[in-house]
């Protein structure tokens, strides 16, 4: 074996790709390299980037911290733009969500969230211990969140170290009754603590969708049998559903709601969990026994709350909605294209994000042709990371139509590798 590097790259198997991709610069939708090749951002840097790279807004509110406070511990302080994103946060939330625990990534978010809903009860002193969770979730990959994701390819080695959740069909159109029944089977049987979802969509699972009407009965359930009700929005708030938040096209409030990705345009990491009134107060006692035991380091570390201030001001300010609609008509109207493609099935989108799956043999996450699919997308230009044969589009809202153009003329080209 023989490497360039000692970097040990995420989610990659370096003996079928030893050579990385060194990255210069960026601006927009666009990467650069080194020696100037252009390399358009078809998957929004793992689905983090928002506005597109180096928005100056948010690129100057971290200039402009840096230079001012740069860390500081969080148990018994706080600053100004921790502040300023907590109270912009609960302002736009679904209703109920007033209190904002701020953590460093997508995954810790999921951990903060069990653990919020786990003391709810034991301070309580209700014995609910259980987390119902979806078939092919994924929700990172720490122990915790491990847990309540799918078992698989993802985490067959660490088995033993993983606790066991009730899992439930994910409401897959036209089956959605079978998640519903088996949800509240689990509910008369015996009341779990929590139920958590990706709602309208199972990112890593394979781009699968499901409806707000879906949506929507699982939280009656839930509200039904006192269970709480986790939104994982890691990926899908901040627009990429065609909403600001994949929860509002249900019209319903979840008990507790995890953000990161584009908290901060994607920007620097940063990550919140929010809850409601109700779980603060289960933990709110002169009893120090029953605070909340969760922390790492950089916990709201200011120069990270100083970008998701400038991104949630770029909110307010900026046309985001409108940009957003337009892409998302864009996506759907060239995925109708591929519907009656020989090549693909199932092609399909929701907001910004589209998806369609390669016919090939040996279809899932290690579809022999993902590799090669990869390898293909880059000698045109372009950064796409299919979850096996199942290639998706989640741009940066800045992308324009021309540029959707040469990535679908790439997918369909890519339907002759099989």
């Amino acid at each position: 074996m023989t490497s360039q590097s000692p970097i040990w790259h995420p989610f990659t198997q370096h003996a079928l790709q030893p050579v990385m991709t060194k990255i210069a610069r960026s601006e927009g939708a666009w990467l650069e390299t080194e020696d100037g090749r252009r390399i358009y951002d078809g998957i929004a840097s793992w689905w983090v980037i928002t506005h597109g790279h180096n928005h100056p807004p948010i690129m100057e509110a971290i200039r402009a911290q840096a230079g001012v406070l740069d860390q500081l511990i969080f148990a018994g302080f706080t600053h100004g733009p921790a502040e300023e994103v907590a109270r912009r946060l609960v302002e736009i939330a679904p209703d109920g969500l007033a209190h904002v625990f701020f953590s460093d990534s997508g995954s810790t978010s999921i951990e903060v969230a069990l653990k919020m809903a786990l003391g709810f009860f034991v301070h309580r002193g209700e014995k609910r211990t259980r987390v119902v969770a979806l078939e092919h979730a994924y929700h990172g990959d720490t122990i915790g969140c491990m847990s309540v994701g799918a078992r698989g390819v993802f985490n067959d080695p660490y088995g033993p170290l993983l606790f066991e959740v009730e899992r439930i069909p994910y409401p897959a159109p036209g089956r959605e009754q079978e998640a519903f029944d088996a949800f509240e089977a689990v509910c008369r049987r015996d009341p779990p603590a929590a139920i958590i979802v990706e709602p309208l969509i199972l990112g890593s699972g394979g781009m699968l969708f499901y409806t707000p009407a879906a949506l929507r009965e699982l939280h009656r359930i839930a509200k039904a049998y006192g269970v709480l009700f986790i939104a994982d929005e890691v990926m899908t708030g901040f627009g990429r559903t065609g909403t600001l938040f994949a929860c509002e096209q249900a019209g319903i409030a979840p008990d507790i709601m995890c953000l990161a990705k584009g908290l901060t345009g994607g920007v620097i990491p940063l990550a919140v969990t929010l809850a409601t009134h109700e779980i603060f107060e289960a933990h709110y006692s002169p009893d120090r026994a029953r605070m909340f035991f969760h922390s790492s380091s950089f916990t709201a570390n200011p120069i990270a709350c100083a970008a998701a201030a400038a991104n949630l001001r770029v909110w307010r300010d900026e046309p985001v909605r409108e940009r957003i609609a337009g892409l998302v008509a864009a996506q759907a109207e060239r995925v109708a294209r591929l519907k009656d493609h020989a090549g693909f099935a199932d092609a399909r989108s929701l907001g910004t994000i589209a998806a369609m799956d390669l016919r090939v043999k040996d279809a899932g996450y290690l579809a022999g042709i993902a590799q090669k699919l990869m390898e293909f997308f880059l000698s045109r230009g372009l950064l796409l990371r299919p979850l096996g044969n199942t290639v998706y589009i989640m741009p940066p809202y800045c992308t324009t139509p021309s540029e959707l153009d040469v990535v679908y003329a790439a997918i369909e080209e890519a339907a002759a590798l099989v």
